[in-house]
């Protein structure tokens, strides 16, 4: 009688297996540890960046003079700072400088960015690729090759060597988001209008330009952002009488650092905060647009 032979099972591991289980329990322990000490880094690196902040606007209503001991709540210093004539024509001087450097780059960088994303022609790639140059050159290298340029020109110093400078490197910004907007844009909408009977311009101006205003409103907010709050370039390309509000915080530091100085960071701060909001908010309704 042949002996009957036993073959070792080879079915697979079911989720009850006790291997199974541990298996699952390994993967869930990792996971939950890599998910905290993802939130633990991320929370650390809010607080490296933010507590200066809050440290800033706290002590801006500090009593003291003194910015290393808190002594008691108090406004007097944001009076101070709205008394203060010196600061008053520095903000003066700033917003020329900011409206009028916001008006020019985004119409030029407006134009750069239709140009570049409806048309082909020669020299289309070099431009393309200057275009992204301001944005990655270091402040104080743009500073230096600015001041040259106009000490080349034999260009006194003042407003306009700031706005030229300013708009130099805001056109590259517009352009950017500009671009960005009608990346999103169909372009058979402007087709349908010229079968419609409109020739090219009407067709921009009624169907393309309001749909592109969104990005365009964008890009205005945060070239006047940039020019507002830049300090690096206009140090080098400023001259007398032309000194912008940055410019003359920096001077202030230089001498110590006081709660007016504190109040006045904290109301550029919050001014800076309400316009990216405003431009991140433009730039994500346009982008929801369905076009």
């Amino acid at each position: 009688m042949a002996s009957s032979s036993t073959t070792p099972s080879t079915q697979p591991v079911t989720e009850g297996h006790p291997t199974s289980r541990v298996s699952s329990g390994f993967a869930s322990f990792w996971r939950q540890l890599g998910k905290f000490l993802l939130s633990g880094w991320a929370l650390i690196f809010f607080v490296f960046l933010y507590l200066p902040i809050v440290t800033l606007i706290v002590f801006s209503f500090n009593e003291s003079r003194f910015a290393t001991e808190w002594s008691g709540f108090t406004l007097q210093w944001y009076g101070e700072l709205f008394q203060n004539r010196l600061l008053g024509l520095a903000l003066r001087n700033s917003l020329i400088v900011a409206f009028s450097t916001t008006l020019i780059s985004t119409a030029i960088g407006t134009m750069v960015a239709v140009a570049l994303e409806r048309f082909d022609f020669k020299g289309k790639l070099p431009i393309d690729a200057l275009l992204f140059l301001p944005i990655i050159i270091p402040d104080i290298a743009m500073g230096i090759m600015l001041l040259s340029f106009f000490a080349l020109l034999n260009q006194s110093l003042g407003f306009v060597t700031i706005i030229i400078a300013h708009t130099a490197f805001n056109i590259s910004f517009v352009a950017v988001i500009v671009r960005a907007r009608m990346a999103d844009i169909d372009p058979t909408l402007e087709e349908a209008a010229n079968d419609l009977g409109a020739n090219e311009w009407q067709a921009f101006w009624r169907v393309g330009f309001p749909l592109l205003l969104p990005g365009i409103l964008a890009g205005a907010l945060t070239a006047f952002t940039l020019s507002l709050d830049d300090y690096v370039v206009t140090f080098f390309v400023s001259g007398p009488g032309s000194t912008t509000l940055p410019v003359r915080v920096y001077g202030m530091i230089r001498r110590g650092v006081t709660p007016e100085i504190n109040a006045l960071s904290s109301l550029l701060l919050v001014a800076s905060m309400i316009l990216v909001v405003l431009s991140l908010a433009l730039q994500r309704r346009s982008s929801r647009l369905n076009v």
